[in-house]
């Protein structure tokens, strides 16, 4: 949704009709409870790709299953900055046509330099619990939204709707940090080690991870990734 700056509404105006825009759009149904006894629960995972002066990153997402079979994987575009990451997302899960996904896992929930995910609005509009994860304790972004942004209220009103990450100690040792829509903590924690194999980054992220800086390199052939990399 494109929204003119100069427009005279305001922004918590502009915020509910975003957010109305998010939840009117039309995807399919897909309502499943996760059991984490079952064998083969099916999470989308999404990670983005970006350098410094792109205008656009380069979203992937990537449906595996828990016994780590991939069976799936989508592509779009957030806009750096921007207010979109959250339509994008909803929009790659659409394109799937997938109603057999349990959960949607995000690399972060706030993309593309402050491009921020509504995750109430993901997990209500695809009928799918949320987990974001990050990686490292953070005292927080407020700060860092009003530098670029100036007052940035807009911004920091979807930041502060996001709540506090919770701390989750993976069964490999790892500490990530999670944010929750719709799911409780003991459940995430349970489907974030089923996906888990080693560090702390769950495999259909990972695995986005390596598709998206893919598909941003593919004009540069030279430019290569191995499945280790952390970049």
């Amino acid at each position: 949704m494109l929204i003119d700056s100069n427009n005279s509404v305001t922004s918590s105006t502009l915020d509910r009709l975003v957010r109305r825009r998010i939840l009117s759009l039309p995807f399919p149904s897909a309502g499943m409870k996760i059991h984490t006894n079952k064998r083969a629960i099916r999470a989308l995972g999404v990670a983005e790709s970006f350098r410094e002066r792109d205008r656009k990153s380069v979203l992937a997402g990537v449906v595996m299953r828990s016994d780590l079979v991939v069976d799936g994987f989508a592509f779009g575009e957030a806009t750096v900055e921007g207010d979109d990451a959250t339509s994008s997302i909803l929009g790659m899960f659409r394109r799937l046509r997938r109603d057999d996904v349990n959960l949607i896992l995000l690399s972060g929930c706030i993309i593309s330099m402050y491009n921020v995910v509504d995750m109430d609005a993901l997990a209500e509009s695809s009928r799918l619990p949320v987990v974001a994860l990050t990686y490292k304790e953070s005292p927080g972004i407020e700060g860092a939204i009003r530098h670029h942004f100036g007052d940035g209220e807009k911004k920091l009103a979807m930041y502060r709707r996001l709540g506090p990450r919770t701390a989750v100690t993976l069964k490999t040792g790892y500490r990530v940090f999670a944010r929750l829509s719709r799911i409780s903590e003991a459940e995430g924690g349970r489907v974030l080690n089923s996906f888990t194999v080693q560090g702390g980054v769950p495999e259909p992220v990972r695995v986005a991870k390596l598709l998206a800086h893919a598909r941003r390199d593919s004009n540069h052939p030279a430019t290569r990734m191995s499945a280790t990399s952390s970049r």
